[in-house]
Order: C-alpha cells, then sequence, then structure tokens
C-alpha cells in the first residue's frame, strides 16, 4: 500500500462515446426485374449454385475489466489544496445565503462534475438569525447532491457530507473548506474505483449557528435529512461528516453519545490505513447531528482547536496537509 498521497496518480475521467449507426437494408427487399415493352418474353435461366466458403470462426468477446476497488492512497493531495486555495484564498467568506456561497456552490458542483458526479440542488430558506451580536440576514440556501448513478431505492448506501458556508468575516480554511476539499479529493479517487456501498456526496449549506439552539444552527442537513422517504431512511448504512479536518495530527471522531457501532468502525479502519485517531465524545457541533437526532447513524470527523476558529485568521495557512492526508485516507479506507 502506498502511503503518501502526495505521489498518487491523478484519475483520468473517461467519457463514454456514443456511435451511431449507419442506415440498415430493408428486410425481405426483392431484386427488381426488367421487362421489355414489346417482343417476346425472355426465358429464365438457373443461376450456378455457389460454392460454400470457408464457416467464419466465433471471435471470444473480451470481459470487461472490473473497475479496481478504492484504495487509501488513491485520493491526489492536490486535488484537496487546490480547492481549500479556491473556497479560502480566492472565494472567502461565504455564509450560506450570499452570493459568494452561490460562487462556492458553483465552484464545487463544477468540480463534481468534472469528476464523473452527478449533482443536484435542493434549494431551502435560512431564517434571520444572530452570531456573536452581529445580525446575520434571511435568504435562500443550497446543498449540492452527488452520486454515481448507483443508488437504488431500498439498497443500502452511506453518505459523506461537509458544509460549505462560514460564519460571518471568517475566510473559512479549515472551517470548513478543509471538509469540502477532502470530499472532492474522495470524489475524484471514486469516480473510477469501486466501493463497497454506493455513496452520496453531499455539500451542505447554511451550517453554521444563527442563534444558540439545536434548531438556529445545521440548516442544510436537517433539510436533506426531512426530504429522505422512509425507504432512504431504512437504507442508510451511515454518514459521515467531514468539519474541520486540516489541524491537528490525529483524526478526532466524533459521536453525539457513547462510542457505537460506527466509531468502533471508523477507528478499525483507521488503524488498518496508518491514522491515528481520538474518541470525541457528546459531540453535537456539526452536521452528522442532524442524521443522528433524527435516528440515522453518523459521526463526525474533525475538531481540533486551532488559533484561527471563526475568525478572519482562518486562511489557507494554517491547513497542515498532512493531517487532509490522514483525513482523506481515513474516508478512503472507511469507503472501500
Amino acid at each position: 500500500m502506498r502511503l503518501p498521497l502526495a505521489i498518487a496518480v491523478p484519475l483520468v475521467l473517461v467519457a463514454s462515446a456514443c456511435s451511431e449507426a449507419g442506415p440498415a437494408a430493408s428486410p425481405g427487399a426483392a431484386p427488381a426485374s426488367s421487362v421489355g415493352s414489346s417482343g417476346p418474353a425472355s426465358t429464365a435461366t438457373s443461376a450456378p449454385t455457389p460454392t460454400p466458403g470457408p464457416t467464419p470462426t466465433s471471435e471470444p468477446v473480451p470481459r470487461a475489466s472490473p473497475q479496481p476497488r478504492l484504495g487509501p492512497s488513491d485520493v491526489d493531495l492536490d486535488t484537496a489544496l487546490d480547492a481549500v486555495g479556491v473556497l479560502a484564498g480566492e472565494i472567502g467568506p461565504r455564509p450560506g445565503h450570499t452570493r459568494a456561497y452561490f460562487r462556492a456552490a458553483d465552484y464545487v458542483q463544477g468540480r463534481l462534475t468534472d469528476f464523473g458526479w452527478t449533482v443536484e440542488r435542493q434549494r431551502f430558506p435560512t431564517p434571520a438569525g444572530r452570531f456573536e451580536g452581529r445580525p446575520v440576514a434571511a435568504g435562500p440556501s443550497v446543498n449540492l447532491i452527488a452520486t454515481r448513478g448507483d443508488v437504488t431505492a431500498g439498497e443500502p448506501y452511506l453518505v459523506v457530507g461537509a458544509h460549505l458556508d462560514t460564519v460571518p468575516g471568517a475566510p473559512g480554511a479549515e472551517d470548513n473548506a478543509s471538509g469540502v476539499a477532502t470530499m472532492l479529493a474522495i470524489a475524484e479517487a471514486a469516480s473510477e474505483r469501486r466501493t463497497r456501498l454506493p455513496v452520496v456526496l453531499v455539500a451542505f449549506g447554511s451550517e453554521e449557528p444563527r442563534g444558540p439552539g439545536d434548531d438556529d444552527h445545521h440548516y442544510g442537513s436537517r433539510a436533506y435529512v426531512a426530504s429522505l422517504s422512509r425507504a432512504q431512511r431504512r437504507s442508510l448504512e451511515a454518514m459521515v461528516s467531514l468539519d474541520r479536518v486540516g489541524v491537528g495530527s490525529v483524526v478526532p471522531v466524533g459521536t453525539p453519545a457513547e462510542p457505537n457501532e460506527l466509531t468502533d468502525e471508523l477507528q478499525a479502519v483507521a488503524q488498518g490505513v496508518g491514522v491515528p485517531t481520538q474518541v470525541d465524545p457528546f459531540q453535537r457541533s456539526s452536521d452528522h447531528w442532524s442524521f443522528v437526532r433524527d435516528g440515522l447513524p453518523g459521526a463526525r470527523l474533525g475538531s481540533t482547536p486551532y488559533a484561527g476558529y471563526h475568525s478572519a485568521g482562518d486562511t489557507p495557512s494554517v491547513i497542515d496537509p498532512s493531517q487532509l492526508e490522514r483525513t482523506a485516507r481515513l474516508v478512503a479506507g472507511w469507503l472501500r
């Protein structure tokens, strides 16, 4: 297993080509005969019996090679770092209802589409509120829901999500360009590789708080969960939220309560791919909580404290590429 992601070979997206068939001859067409308008009718003669040619041999049809399985070393770290640079370095602060947020959504949707995923936009309202004493305006926001065409109603699937918005005034490199960037790198790596179950990727809007309570937070993921059908709820195996995953030397594994089957699974995968983790119990401050509070399995990766949190200092310079790599390895291993 190759450990360094920085040397992973980027995937080449392969577009399917459609071939056009030429016009087919009309079946059963009889040859035309020519009869003179005057004079005696011509006498028919028997055509010679053709000599049978050699019987063509049937060529074996080559079997399509199965897609390789997604592995921890398949994720291209440069894809993640480029995304952090665009989201936090070029676009900057992007509360979920703003023009900057929709510019970021356009960028992320374009990247997902480039990697071969089909993206649906889910619009929802975000109410007005206050953040640290400052008013935050109301407005529409949007979730980006990406699939590869392999999710079937009633069949098990996984969700990996990350919130795309920031608090006012924060460029949001760690919170949460890091999570979205890691998700994009996973999308690229998984575009031509098999995962153990179909995967839905979601960039959530308006995760950041607009008040002190549970209902003033996580608007995008709550809208997504509310939209799920009974069949989708029954078949959702697990959801993992990537939130602040670019700082620190170990990957926090967050759960809203005590450690459980999902957090045990994530830790076991992390150990297998050489990623150090620590359990962060009673962790509700990310989009996984919208799933868990509605009875669905969810966990969070990330949440190491850092100096630039929710401030203008949350710039790309705070990101540790090694931590992005560790998180990406863990997610790829879990999806494998």
